[in-house]
């Protein structure tokens, strides 16, 4: 990482860490009809499943085909997208990007791909789709970002929105048996949770990592960890959040929790114990991580790499730590006898990865590093 491109300084600024949650707020729908949308839920730190239109956000059509999703598998605000784009079964309909795990103060890179630019963006930085549409953009080059593969613009990179609208504005385009990651008559109970989620464990992480002060640290980790004892015994006597079913608190929550030890425990010192000690967590984690959709999108060596080698602020030297060792994810849950029903609620189990979007062998323990000879 050149100098002159230095993430030195980004992160920690003193006192307390406030994240930028301004983001472009267009959307992708169904009904391109601005007329048809209220200005209620907008401006969410969660987004809404029943948002409206913030004032000058654009509408643009859902299109098969005509948006790439580029989402880092590094990013949990990234996975969270291609978690939910994969249960949905929209890979034929949404394309997808992949940038490396790594980069400097001007944006994610496409370095993973061959002459490392993106094979349908043509692009080597996200910036770049970012500047076709703003020219000299103010704001963070952040990830997941859908970008309009005819003009190479961004549309959007609201990530608390997005995931929202995978489940209610692409339904034309969902596989038979996509589940139902939204059920109405939770979701008055499941947005506060999500709320809580997003502001003491998502974010509560970095709050806790990129403190610029003892003070800051001090609220930071003591939310995070009252949050985590909450939902220690809140999964004590369910199987996942809201139930027997899957939901979209689950995502949420899960891209956080398999981060947790490889990453958040050390360097976000985020250390009063680990996942694996705390029985309920650790066994909904892996009961998640066993679960097509989840697990396999995970790639624990580019999710280490990203926070040692970006984060010069908290990690000058860059070195990315061998540990911990991963095979425990495969050990059995255990966790069904919460539940009187299977994991989908309407709907069944994704398919395989695709052979062209499966994880690198040797960077997650359900693909193990393939044998010499």
């Amino acid at each position: 990482m050149s100098e002159e491109y230095s993430t030195k300084g980004a992160y920690v600024t003193g006192g307390e860490f406030t994240r930028d949650t301004n983001y472009i707020q267009d959307r992708i729908v169904a009904d391109a009809n601005p007329a048809n949308y209220s200005s209620e839920h907008n401006n969410s730190k969660i987004g809404h499943p029943d948002a409206g239109v913030s004032e000058g956000a654009q509408l643009w059509p859902v299109e098969a085909g005509r948006y790439r999703l580029v989402a880092a598998r590094a990013c949990p605000w990234a996975n969270r997208t291609l978690i939910v784009r994969r249960i949905l079964g929209l890979e034929d309909a949404l394309s997808v990007g992949l940038p490396g795990p790594t980069h400097d103060a001007r944006s994610w890179t496409f370095d993973l791909d061959p002459s490392g630019k993106d094979p349908v963006l043509g692009t080597e930085r996200i910036q770049e789709n970012y500047f076709k549409r703003f020219a000299d953009y103010p704001r963070g080059i952040t990830v997941p970002a859908i970008v309009d593969i005819p003009t190479g613009a961004v549309v959007t990179n609201d990530y608390p929105q997005i995931t929202w609208d995978l489940s209610t504005q692409w339904k034309e385009f969902h596989r038979e048996g996509a589940p139902n990651l939204i059920p109405q008559d939770q979701l008055e109970e499941m947005l506060p949770l999500i709320k809580r989620i997003f502001t003491e464990v998502n974010n509560g992480v970095y709050r806790a990592g990129f403190a610029g002060s003892q003070s800051a640290y001090n609220d930071a980790y003591d939310r995070l960890f009252a949050t985590l004892d909450f939902l220690e015994e809140r999964l004590s006597t369910r199987r996942f959040l809201m139930g027997d079913h899957i939901t979209e608190a689950d995502v949420r929550l899960f891209t956080t929790l398999v981060r947790f030890d490889p990453v958040y425990h050390g360097h976000f010192k985020t250390n009063r114990n680990k996942l694996i000690e705390m029985p309920n967590l650790w066994g909904y984690a892996r009961d998640l991580f066993q679960t097509p959709g989840f697990g396999d999108t995970i790639d624990f060596e580019q999710i280490k790499a990203h926070y040692y080698v970006v984060h010069e602020d908290i990690n000058p030297t860059q070195i990315i730590p061998k540990g911990p060792v991963l095979e425990n994810w495969l050990e059995a849950p255990e966790r069904e006898r919460l539940a009187d029903q299977g994991p989908w609620l309407e709907g069944t189990a994704p398919a395989p990865v695709r052979p062209q979007e499966r994880v690198q062998s040797g960077h997650n323990p359900l693909y193990p590093a393939e044998l010499a000879g």
